[in-house]
């Protein structure tokens, strides 16, 4: 079903997982854009109406669950004959796949892992939501260490309908209660049971009961006692084992009363004080040993109307010595006779209709598939040959699990099939190095999405951004590792080099400088010419001045291989200026000498020094003018002090526009 859109809005992208029940994809949401798990009940199941509507009621129900530790449900759904539940994706592995990885987890690891389960179990019991298939494979560590429970409601859907299909109980046999075991009632403290064994697995490497089939691996959780956890690992303090014991006694009113009180023993386990408490022990049960019958509805319906025997006689029913009063007396040998005459005939026609129907209609017996998850690829194959079953090996790279080891399975326990059908074994290859895929010239979002589904790490993919003055901003300009260079998505780094498109620079002052020198002074920071254009100035009699870079005036960013537009003085005046030469006298004392200087205030600017020079006698200057409408003339004459060594300004005459002709 991979590429297949569900609800017009889930894209199937890969397959994640899945059992006996359900298949587990990696989709991604095209409405919200994020990604979620979409979980795709088997064909097989979705012809049980009534199983359909009790997993929508039980899906509706999860959904209204709100706990950080329990994986959140956003959407149930039905697209043609494929029903499907739309699911929280969590990144990270199964705590089976973590098992299988390490073998025995610290305990501190393994106590905090168990009080992030029972939390979600006691969230989920108080919303009167039993889980029924509590294990290792139903629990996600995220990358962040967060523990999530997922599965809550599958197993409560199940019908007796369903349970003759399968032909077994559904769930793990592993991790089932004895109550689960024999078929009866299960509730909270199913689920408990099903936590201490997770717990053991946890805290030992290795599950306590096991067998080469299911049964086998049902009757001991009925029969045989625990084997005891600090056997198999002495490291675990005595209060962690008393937990466990607690939380494992065959009795359920011995158990933990709530998930509650088993949350509030582990928060205390490993105090100190607790550490080398005494041994916990519970009453020998006398009826351990015994091998209790499935309680079926067709028994809980007869029970007590008197089909077993234990019910009151009808009023219409005579008493037995009555009837045997009334009944003539027959000799022994003679009902003897007909008794064997009449089993005889039976066995006779049982035979020849039993080998009439094997040739009518020849039938393939059903076998248990064996559970072959975290198994050598060899052993595990054996196992499936030896249950009569086809192995179908397909090879998967997978960071955490050694080569050559089963990730999963498909179908698994508890699954019966008939004899010669196919068993996929999904077996890992191991870290298997790729071809590094060529990013330059993507955008920055599409070479992220790539790296991403190599199977490349979040943390170590690293984007650096530098300008480019040909590449466009967001598109990819280099990387590391090259293209087509072998790396190992989950291991490798990788650092892309992006544009953030053309630099800026600071607009610099060419304004009163020639074309030529304004020309050479925006090259070198990356810029241009543009448009030039000429207009009289009263600032400038010189053509080509720069008057103006407008609108990119000086200080302004302004990006890398911009034109600028120049605007320059034609070496004329404005039509409306009014030029003239005033006459000024300085006066000097004969025998005397002067510093004198003369400046102009007019339209072409503020203190323009016209002259300045040494005198020894009174001397007349023309001094030009330039006037506009907006501006007047005033001419200042200076004489240097020489006691201050300073020019004092001791003449200022005026000049205004409207006094010239």
């Amino acid at each position: 079903m991979e590429g297949q859109r569900l609800g017009g809005r889930y894209q199937l992208e890969a397959r994640v997982g899945g059992g006996g029940m359900a298949i587990v994809y990696k989709a991604r949401d095209l409405i919200l854009n994020r990604p979620v798990a979409v979980k795709v009940l088997r064909s097989q199941f979705g012809g049980d109406e009534d199983f359909v509507n009790r997993f929508r009621r039980e899906a509706q129900a999860v959904a209204s669950l709100s706990h950080p530790n329990v994986v959140g449900v956003y959407d149930v759904g039905q697209e043609g004959d494929t029903h499907y539940m739309v699911m929280e994706y969590i990144e990270g592995y199964t705590l089976k796949e973590v098992i299988i990885q390490r073998g025995a987890l610290p305990v501190e690891e393994a106590v905090r892992i168990a009080q992030q389960i029972c939390d979600a179990l006691d969230h989920a019991h108080q919303n009167q939501i039993i889980h029924r298939d509590i294990k290792p494979h139903n629990i996600m560590i995220g990358k962040n260490g967060r523990v999530k429970v997922t599965d809550f409601g599958i197993a409560r859907a199940v019908t007796s309908t369903t349970i003759t299909h399968t032909n077994a109980m559904l769930g793990s046999v592993h991790y089932f209660s004895p109550e689960q075991a024999r078929g009866g009632i299960t509730g909270e403290k199913s689920d408990i049971y099903s936590l201490g064994i997770v717990l053991y697995e946890m805290v030992t490497g290795e599950l306590p009961f096991s067998g080469d089939s299911p049964i086998s691996v049902a009757l001991k959780h009925l029969q045989e006692p625990l084997p005891e956890p600090r056997q198999v690992n002495p490291a675990i303090p005595q209060s962690v084992e008393n937990v466990i014991l607690k939380a494992l006694v065959k009795d359920p009113f011995l158990r933990y009363s709530s998930a509650r009180e088993m949350l509030e023993d582990l928060e205390t386990c490993l105090f100190p004080e607790r550490l080398n408490e005494e041994k916990l022990t519970f009453p020998e049960d006398e009826e351990m040993t015994r091998v209790v019958p499935i309680i079926t509805q067709d028994m809980l319906d007869n029970h007590g109307n008197g089909r077993t025997g234990g019910g009151t006689r009808s009023r219409y029913e005579q008493p037995r010595e009555e009837e045997e009063e009334q009944k003539p007396q027959k000799k022994w040998w003679v009902k003897t006779l007909l008794w064997v005459a009449g089993i005889g005939l039976f066995l006779v026609l049982a035979f020849f209709g039993f080998n009439f129907l094997l040739n009518v209609f020849p039938s393939v017996p059903e076998v248990q598939v064996p559970y072959v998850e975290g198994t050598e690829v060899s052993l595990a194959q054996k196992k499936i040959e030896d249950a009569n079953l086809v192995a179908k090996i397909v090879e998967e790279a997978n960071d955490t699990i050694e080569k050559g080891m089963v990730i999963r399975q498909d179908p698994a326990p508890p699954m019966r099939l008939k004899e010669n059908a196919i068993v996929t074994l999904y077996v890992s290859k191991g870290q298997q190095a790729i071809d590094m895929p060529n990013l330059v010239s993507l955008s920055r979002t599409v070479a992220e999405q790539t790296l991403k589904q190599l199977g490349f790490k979040t943390e170590n993919i690293t984007f650096e951004e530098v300008e480019d003055d040909k590449a466009e901003a967001g598109e990819v300009i280099g990387q590391s590792p090259d293209a087509n260079s072998k790396v190992y998505p989950t291991k490798d780094a990788v650092r892309v080099t992006v544009s953030k498109g053309k630099g800026y620079v600071k607009m610099p002052d060419v304004t009163g400088k020639s074309m030529e020198q304004a020309r050479v002074e925006l090259f070198k920071l990356g810029l241009a010419i543009g448009e030039i254009k000429e207009e009289p100035s009263f600032k400038y009699d010189k053509p080509g001045v720069v008057l103006s870079t407008h609108p990119y005036d000086p200080g302004m960013n302004v990006q890398k291989g911009v034109a600028v537009p120049l605007t320059v003085s034609n070496g004329q005046y404005p039509q409306d200026a009014k030029l003239a030469n005033a006459p000024v006298y300085v006066e000097v004392v004969p025998g005397e000498t002067a510093e004198i200087k003369i400046e102009v205030n007019d339209s072409r600017g503020d203190a323009q020094v016209m002259y300045k020079e040494t005198i020894t006698e009174s001397k007349e200057y023309d001094v030009p003018v330039v006037l506009s409408p907006q501006k007047d003339a005033v001419i200042k004459v200076f004489k240097k002090d020489p006691t201050k060594n300073e020019y004092v300004e001791y003449q200022t005459i005026p000049i205004s526009y409207s006094s010239l002709p």
